[in-house]
């Protein structure tokens, strides 16, 4: 029997032969669903995920290439996820729709002076499809915008139909079992999921990295004007209404009335959050056969907080954009022509301007609308309104300028001129209680002057921009030697002995800002307040705050109102920096750089600040001995200090 429906590369065009919508779990419709169709006069159930087979009709026109045979299984044919390819036939074109889009890139990092690579991601971008997938997105969900108060997904009982919100999985109260996700919050029955998976990661590095959320257009648009009046509809005056209409719009339909009186009901039983879950279920059926625009929207891009700030905001929108074009992203009928996203987030991190995105105007409540052009009519009607248009002439399709800006550069250079710094301390056996004190007189120890050179006749110059690192091994002079440019620069460490040399002399401009950390001795003091907060204060512009924030790789909300307790020990890196950037200093002096990361945060932390510190005009000495960072860094100069010397060499 199975030949008669089809050998291995057998090819059909036919049709849909049920509604898809009806044939879903929708305790799991995102990642399982069901595709029936006619094969040689049988209906075959094509497995899939439901976020792909609930936007097919009955009746529908589609071709079938046969990976495998088809099998009986309980009295139904199956073909399963991995059997076939499947091709969906609108206006005369056939559109790929499984199996799902995959492609792998490479992204580069190379250091500040772009002259050797440094590490590269391997990664796989593709339509999320498995329940971990989507257990994952919930997960980084968590990082975009939650915090105490707010539940980023719904569960469902498999057995029972309870509802509830939870973070995390949860068990049911009345069934014992898992439940079963069935909504993460903020998204739709129409979005389409995009994961950027790790392939060269280390055990203890995440799977999922990324995710881009994919979503119909916004029905309206509006555009608030400079002095604050709305424009109405202003897509429809740069481009055909076709494009973005008809869209997702569960309330427009005439059932809406309806759909009031059971919100009301479940209301009562579930609450307000859940009651709009439940009834978005219940209307999703007609919306999506009704959603048919040759727009898309990217709803959301969140990259794991440990690797922000480091081109993966960049690649996963590259990615989308390739997704849309090739597959017809999210309802997979008319070719797309353009894709918009509104994000407050692009006016402190240029990652959508990066990816190729043009900054348009702002909606009625003020937040950006940037777009992206597929088509090369697109593309002209976006150069035309910029052009053209009184208000977006005068941005140009930009949006994003740094706030930060650049520091006024140190105008001299710095100068040790025969530094020499001494150490004396006496050891006295006296003190020590009799059981020790006996061990040390064993060994002839009863007291002594321990006298010894540190640094001996060192003359160094640094230049102004520089970016120099110092290494040598533990107790060699590091941090003594950063201790005598913090004296000469810093007026409150001027009379502190630790800080002067024994002979010599320090010279430093007379327009240096210093910031400086050097770890349990002088570090940025933080308290209760958040990141944001902490940050703001120093630079008292919100704008600023964020980007420093955002430089840093703390480029999340939820950072922004963290406090710096709540943070990983790799995040409190990162705020320590942005709090010494925030100072705005022209040179910057750390401590055992990194020493508290691992190696590919590390190398991660010191990528991001060398190309920061040479963008900003900021001197900047660090204390390392580790390899990886300093490839990362690419300093100007090395300074080697060991055993009372200091010398300096090009790196």
């Amino acid at each position: 029997m199975a030949e008669q429906l089809g050998v291995k590369g057998y090819s059909i065009v036919t049709r849909v032969t049920r509604d898809p919508y009806k044939l879903m779990s929708r305790r799991g419709y995102k990642w399982f669903g069901i595709l029936p169709v006619e094969i040689k006069g049988y209906e075959v159930h094509l497995w899939m995920t439901g976020s792909v087979s609930q936007w097919f009709s009955p009746g529908e026109k589609v071709r079938i290439i046969l990976r495998d045979e088809p099998k009986k299984i309980s009295g139904v044919w199956i073909l399963g996820p991995r059997d076939y390819e499947l091709y969906r036939i609108y206006g005369g074109d056939e559109i790929k729709v499984w199996p799902l889009w995959r492609k792998e890139y490479t992204l580069e990092r190379r250091d500040p002076l772009n002259t050797s690579k440094v590490y590269e991601y391997r990664v796989i971008a593709r339509e999320a499809e498995s329940e971990d997938d989507y257990m994952e997105i919930v997960n980084l969900e968590q990082h975009h915008y939650a915090s105490k108060e707010e539940i980023v997904a719904v569960w469902r009982c498999p057995i029972c139909g309870r509802y509830m919100e939870s973070n995390i999985q949860p068990i049911c109260p009345k069934d014992g079992v898992p439940m079963k996700l069935q909504e993460i919050r903020g998204s739709l029955p129409s979005s389409r999921f995009l994961v950027l998976e790790l392939l060269n990661r280390k055990p203890y590095e995440p799977r999922i990295v990324g995710y881009v959320r994919i979503d119909t257009p916004i029905p309206l648009m509006n555009r608030r004007l400079p002095d604050g009046r709305i424009e109405k509809m202003i897509r429809e005056k740069v481009f055909p209404k076709e494009w973005f209409h008809p869209t997702y719009w569960p309330t427009a339909i005439k059932e809406r009335r309806l759909i009031i009186a059971r919100y009301k009901e479940l209301r009562e039983v579930y609450g307000r959050r859940l009651a709009r879950v439940i009834v978005g279920e219940e209307v999703s059926e007609k919306a999506l056969r009704i959603a048919n625009s040759a727009a898309a929207r990217i709803a959301r891009v969140v990259v794991h907080p440990d690797y922000r700030g480091d081109g993966l905001g960049v690649l996963s929108v590259k990615a989308a954009v390739e997704w849309v074009r090739e597959r017809r992203i999210p309802e997979m009928k008319k070719p797309k022509q353009v894709i918009e996203t509104i994000a407050m987030m692009a006016k402190y991190n240029p990652f959508f301007e990066k990816a190729g995105f043009y900054y348009m105007w702002d909606t009625g409540s003020g937040r950006p609308v940037l777009m992206y052009p597929l088509t090369k009519e697109a593309e002209e009607r976006i150069k035309n309104f910029l052009q053209t248009d009184p208000i977006a002439r005068k941005h140009g399709g930009r949006l994003y300028r740094s706030r930060y800006g650049i520091v006024e550069k140190l105008n001299e250079e710095i100068k040790l001129v025969g530094v020499t710094k001494t150490y004396s301390s006496i050891l006295d056996v006296k003190r020590l209680p009799p059981h020790l004190r006996d061990v040390l007189l064993a060994f002839g120890v009863e007291k002594r002057l321990v006298e010894k050179y540190v640094l001996r006749d060192v003359n160094i110059t640094i230049k102004p921009g520089e970016v120099v690192a110092v290494i040598g091994a533990s107790g060699a002079g590091k941090t003594t030697l950063l201790r005598m440019i913090i004296g000469a620069a810093d007026k409150e460490q001027a009379s502190n002995p630790h800080y002067r040399p024994t002979s010599g002399r320090v010279v430093v401009p007379g327009n240096t800002r210093i910031a400086y950390l050097l770890p349990g001795e002088a570090e940025p003091v933080f308290g209760s307040e958040t990141l944001l907060e902490h940050v703001y204060s120093k630079l008292h512009d919100p704008g600023a705050a964020v980007e420093v924030l955002n430089m840093v790789g703390l480029s999340d909300a939820v950072f922004y109102r963290a406090r710096y307790t709540e943070l990983s020990t790799g995040q409190k890196e990162r705020a320590r920096l942005a709090s010494l950037l925030a100072e705005k200093p022209n040179l910057l002096i750390i401590d055992e750089f990194t020493a508290h990361l691992d190696s590919l945060t590390a190398q991660r932390v010191a990528r991001k600040l060398g190309k920061l510190v040479r963008s900003a005009g900021i001197t900047l000495i660090v204390a390392t001995n580790r390899p990886e960072v300093l490839s990362a860094l690419n300093p100007d100069k090395i300074i080697y200090v060991g055993y009372g010397t200091a010398s300096e060499a090009k790196h």
